[in-house]
């Protein structure tokens, strides 16, 4: 009797490693499945030369793109240095008055597989979301196209480098400027330990982390938070379930004067989130546990448990770049 029970020990052991390595291998499988790991090369990349992207990168951190020399797109998108691509402000100032803007800087990296850019979508791509800032009163502030390719053409070392990236003369134009910033921002892909469990290495993530993923899936947040990116694919109303409580931002009905737009905002991508605190459209949120907590509240009507909330932070600390510019 004795040796009988040994052995359906030793039996339901070994059933339980075995089970383990395939339980794991699922989760794997289902987080492959919904996200994917994020692409080497962003859409259009395949024609950006080196010497448009060095382009890029230089405008991208000048001051000189603004009205008194005081302000880069790096300054609100901070990537020097593998910053988290942006300020970890609630709102950014601007170069005239150090007025603020209306709503919070969104991330730069991963921004070119987005859907479209800005919180409510109006700029179609990288190009025409680099347009703007720059002449916005509130951030950049230069008056005008004209003035800006103006100011861009006085400068020898821009006459040199639009001419070798576009491979002609006179090639300095506000598209060009722009189409130039696009490349150096195609370039700025995350690279996390998420992409490495999901290409098989079931160690990239710990228990908790795993846990959380899991959480993070059977919670609901996936029906947003999809695809490579974890989000930034679709709009979705803030406040799906109970009204978000600041209303005065009503995201994209104030672009489409349509009323089943108000309250509609691009979903944020979740890569790198863990560095871009203060959260949301306006900032209000300051930690990634209370974002978590008043997103399942407010889009999925559930309150979570304290285990639960620290167990999909540590999954989403999983996504955070570990790479270099």
């Amino acid at each position: 009797m004795l040796n009988r029970l040994k052995l359906t020990l030793i039996s339901c052991s070994m059933m339980g490693l075995l089970f383990l390595p395939l339980q794991a291998n699922a989760l794997q499988h289902q987080a492959k499945a919904l996200f994917g790991p994020l692409p080497a090369h962003m859409p259009g990349a395949e024609e950006d030369s080196a010497a448009l992207v060095a382009l890029g990168k230089t405008l991208y951190m000048d001051n000189r793109l603004s009205v008194n020399n005081t302000q880069s797109c790096n300054s609100c998108h901070d990537v020097s240095k593998a910053g988290p691509g942006v300020d970890n402000k609630q709102f950014s100032a601007g170069a005239k008055h150090g007025e603020l803007g209306g709503r919070n800087a969104p991330t730069v990296w991963n921004a070119g597989f987005q859907l479209a850019q800005f919180w409510d979508g109006r700029a179609a791509d990288l190009q025409a979301q680099a347009k703007g800032p720059i002449l916005n009163p509130v951030e950049m502030a230069m008056p005008s196209e004209a003035a800006v390719v103006e100011k861009i053409s006085a400068i020898d070392e821009y006459q040199v480098a639009f001419k070798k990236a576009f491979n002609k003369d006179n090639a300095i134009s506000y598209d060009n400027l722009a189409y130039a910033i696009a490349a150096f921002e195609r370039t700025l892909i995350t690279k996390d330990r998420f992409d490495q469990y999901m290409l098989g290495d079931a160690t990239a993530l710990n228990k908790q982390e795993k846990a959380g993923l899991q959480a993070f899936i059977n919670v609901g947040c996936t029906a947003c938070h999809n695809g490579p990116t974890l989000g930034g694919k679709v709009y979705q109303k803030l406040g799906l379930v109970k009204p978000y409580a600041n209303q005065a931002d009503q995201g994209r009905f104030d672009l489409t004067q349509k009323t089943t737009d108000k309250m509609v905002f691009k979903v944020p991508m979740l890569r790198d989130v863990a560095r871009t605190a203060p959260y949301f459209h306006d900032g209000s949120v300051k930690t990634l546990s209370d974002a978590v907590n008043q997103m399942a509240s407010l889009q999925l009507g559930r309150d979570l448990d304290k285990k639960t909330t620290a167990d999909i932070v540590a999954f989403l600390q999983s996504l955070t770049h570990n790479g270099s510019l």
